[in-house]
This record gives structure tokens, C-alpha cells and sequence, in this order.
């Protein structure tokens, strides 16, 4: 299996390797841990449309002084005798009123479907933002590897072109070259150091990078390896793994669930309302009467709601829920060819990374030869110093093409396999405890009643 980058640099006993950074990408990207608080809030979802099943219980208490003044006529006869009652009073009621709905078009059972729906499609959503968490974790790791190597050899390609312009300076001053030379190696060398600047500047570019997806500064880091051996062995078989279990396409069937019991939600406005009400009032003395010093009142009343026209609203919202289904089921064969491409597109470009490897090996090889047999050459004379310089450059630019191209063996490794649907913690065995969104989920379905989050937020 290939390591990458082995030759540029000895790994201490004590460096940071991919695993590690995987983990750590796992367990503090900021993008991952948001999306995790989405599928929890999702999860509110179902407790919200399970509560259409149970009863609503409030209780009222009013309090307070009343002054009151009767005058009532007493006799009809001629003088009339009338009697005045007036006085002041603190009356206080308190009552409870009990509301069940019994049956509302079956939207209570259709909201519940569908708040579960929603519940399925946002885990196949942090599912997908895991995926491209961690290949965004492996592409930072990398980069920082392949970026390291360059700048190394871009220095080392430094120190050998000084030394280069100092021999050429010292045959210079013995006549055994020309100015041309001397001018030549000085403009290789401040070639050499312009790309020791652009490597430093990507250099810190990827560190930043590194920092920002994987939560840590990074250390010296370890070679990487290919995961090849979690991917399927042929294309057709790819295709078929992505088509199954990628997490755009079962995140579209769940939606299309969704957007299904929807529609099934806006017909039940159609449908006529049962409920029963109880209330219950305990009335002591009384804001209308000095004499009443007491009274309740209990009552149990079945409710009948038949909806014959509300001005067409009801109507209009079954035909977009309908249009939405539709968009729905669209987005679900979009999901599918996009999966299908990027499988293919991941596939090929894993093929050209192993086949590039052979050949910037060869490359390497040959401009190691090529560039000895220069120099043999130039010391009797048959050779230019442009000659060695070009040689130099061309063993560099071949080193790096070999440094790169490890680097996108690597990277397209992971990237088929998060082609597929299968780049997850639990595939890669990263050592990091397993986020679980059922334990929320679970936690919060059938609670009645609280305010604190189960984390005890």
C-alpha cells in the first residue's frame, strides 16, 4: 500500500497521522457539531406533532373588590316604597377547562408521519455533511503534507543552485567559463528563491486551512495511506453502493415522505373536527349579586366543526403541497444522477492518481540519471552550465509533480468512497465515540412536559 511522502522528511515517533486528524475533525468541526444541533432540534418535530393526541388543560383564577348599589321599587302604590342595597364585595372564581380533540381529519397521525420524515432526512443530511467534513479534513491533512514536501525541496533546490553559482563563479575566475554562465546560474537561483516564497505562502495557507477544519495546529505530520480496501473493487459495483446507500439519494426518499404526508395534512383541513370540553368554575361571592356568597358551574360538551367553504384558502394549499411532491420526487432522480456522476468522476480520477504515481517515479528516476550524466559531462566540457541548470530544474519539477501526485492518490481514495456513501467514522474505525442521533431522538419523543434539553441545557 502506498505511503505517502516517506522520502521528504523522517516522521518522528510522536507525529500527528491522518487517523488522529480524522478524529479530531470528528469531534470538534464546528460545521459537524451544527449540523448534529439541527438533527436534535429536528427532533422537536415529533413531541410537537404528538401533543395534537393529547389534552389541553388550563386554569384561570380571577380576584379583585366590587362596589355595588341596588335600588329596588319595594310597592306599586302611590307614594312608592323602594329599598336600596349597596355595599362592597371581593368576589373570587377559580376554574379549569379541559379540551380533547377526538378527531381532526387524521392531520394529528399525517403531522406525526411527517415531523418522523423530517427526522430521517436531517440524519441522512448530517450523514452527507459528515462525509464532506472528513474528505475536507483528509484534502486539508494532505495539502499540508504535499505543501510541506514542496517547500522542502523547493529549499533544498536553494542550497543546490548556491552551490551551483559558487563552482560557476570559481571557474569563471579561472577562465574555464563565461559571464554567460556565471548570469545564468544567478538567475536560477533567484528563480529557486521566488518559488521558496510562493511554496511558504501556500505552505501557510494550508496550515490555516488545517487549523480551521480540523479544530488543531497542526505538529509533523505522519505519511498517509490509501483506503482502497473500503471501496468496491469495480465501477458497476460503485455505482450500484452509491445508488443504495448515498446519502443524497436516501435524503431524497425521505423527503419525498415528507412532502407526501404534507399533502395528506392540507386534504384534513377538508375534513370535519370532533372534540369534548369540561370546565369547571368554583365561584365565591359575586361581582353581580351582595347576596351570593356562593355558586359553581360544570359542564362536559362535545364539539361538531364542519367545514363548508373558507374561501378557498384549503384548497389551494392541497394543490402547491401536491406541486411541492412533485419537486420532491424531481430532486430524488437529480439525486441520483449526481451520485452516478460523481462516482464515475471519483472513480476515473483514482485510476489517473495511480497511474500518474508510476509515471513521476519513472520521471524522478530518469532526471536523477539524467541530471548525474549532465554534470559528468559538464566537468569535461561537453556540457553547458545551461545544461545542468535545466537538468536541476527538471529533477525538481518532477519531484514535486511525484510529491503531488502521492498526494491525489490519497485524496481520490477517499474521495470514492465518500462517492459511495461509505466515508463515515465507523467505516474508517476512527477511535472517537460514535454520535448516535437515535439517543436523542429516543430522549425527547414522548416527553410531556420540560424545558431542559436532555444535555441539561
Amino acid at each position: 500500500m502506498l505511503a505517502v511522502l516517506p522520502a521528504f522528511g523522517v516522521v518522528p515517533a510522536f507525529a500527528d497521522t491522518l487517523e488522529a486528524a480524522l478524529t479530531q475533525t470528528y469531534i470538534n468541526n464546528p460545521t459537524l457539531n451544527a449540523q448534529r444541533a439541527l438533527v436534535r432540534a429536528t427532533d422537536e418535530n415529533v413531541p410537537q406533532a404528538l401533543a395534537g393526541y393529547r389534552p389541553r388543560v388550563s386554569i384561570t383564577a380571577t380576584g379583585g373588590q366590587v362596589s355595588s348599589s341596588t335600588i329596588t321599587k319595594v310597592t306599586t302604590t302611590t307614594p312608592s316604597t323602594y329599598a336600596t342595597l349597596s355595599g362592597y364585595n371581593s368576589p373570587v372564581s377559580v376554574g379549569a377547562t379541559v379540551t380533547q380533540t377526538l378527531f381532526n381529519g387524521f392531520q394529528t397521525a399525517n403531522r406525526t408521519r411527517q415531523a418522523e420524515a423530517q427526522v430521517l432526512a436531517a440524519r441522512e443530511s448530517l450523514r452527507s455533511t459528515e462525509q464532506s467534513t472528513l474528505l475536507n479534513a483528509v484534502t486539508a491533512y494532505m495539502n499540508l503534507l504535499r505543501d510541506t514536501a514542496i517547500l522542502d525541496l523547493q529549499r533544498r533546490n536553494v542550497e543546490v543552485l548556491q552551490e551551483q553559482l559558487r563552482q560557476t563563479r570559481d571557474r569563471f575566475n579561472v577562465g574555464e567559463v563565461t559571464r554567460t554562465d556565471v548570469a545564468q546560474s544567478e538567475s536560477s537561483l533567484a528563480g529557486g528563491r521566488s518559488s521558496v516564497l510562493t511554496a511558504e505562502s501556500n505552505y501557510k495557507t494550508s496550515v490555516a486551512v488545517y487549523r480551521q477544519v480540523i479544530g488543531v495546529d497542526p505538529g509533523k505530520l505522519a505519511a498517509a495511506s490509501p483506503v482502497d480496501r473500503y471501496s468496491p473493487t469495480s465501477l458497476a459495483s460503485a455505482i450500484s453502493t452509491g445508488s443504495a446507500i448515498h446519502p443524497s439519494i436516501t435524503g431524497a426518499q425521505f423527503n419525498i415522505d415528507t412532502a407526501l404526508h404534507a399533502v395528506k395534512v392540507a386534504e384534513g383541513a377538508l375534513y370535519p373536527t370532533v372534540g369534548v370540553q369540561g370546565n369547571f368554575t368554583k365561584n365565591y361571592l359575586s361581582s353581580q349579586s351582595l347576596t351570593t356568597m356562593e355558586s359553581y358551574n360544570a359542564s362536559v360538551l362535545g364539539t361538531l366543526t364542519i367545514p363548508v367553504y373558507q374561501g378557498g384558502s384549503e384548497y389551494s394549499l392541497i394543490r402547491q403541497a401536491k406541486e411541492t411532491l412533485g419537486q420532491r420526487r424531481i430532486e430524488m432522480d437529480t439525486a441520483r444522477e449526481q451520485v452516478r456522476q460523481s462516482v464515475v468522476q471519483s472513480w476515473g480520477q483514482l485510476e489517473a492518481a495511480k497511474g500518474n504515481i508510476e509515471a513521476t517515479q519513472a520521471q524522478v528516476s530518469s532526471s536523477e540519471i539524467a541530471l548525474n550524466g549532465v554534470r559528468e559531462e559538464a566537468r569535461v566540457g561537453q556540457r553547458t552550465t545551461l545544461d545542468v541548470l535545466n537538468a536541476q530544474q527538471a529533477l525538481v519539477n518532477a519531484r514535486v509533480s511525484l510529491v503531488s501526485a502521492q498526494r491525489d492518490r490519497v485524496v481520490a481514495s477517499y474521495a470514492l468512497l465518500s462517492s459511495v456513501g461509505r466515508l463515515s467514522a465507523e467505516v474508517l474505525g476512527l477511535r472517537a465515540p460514535a454520535y448516535n442521533p437515535k439517543v436523542h431522538y429516543e430522549q425527547v419523543r414522548d416527553s410531556w412536559a420540560g424545558v431542559r434539553t436532555p444535555d441539561g441545557r
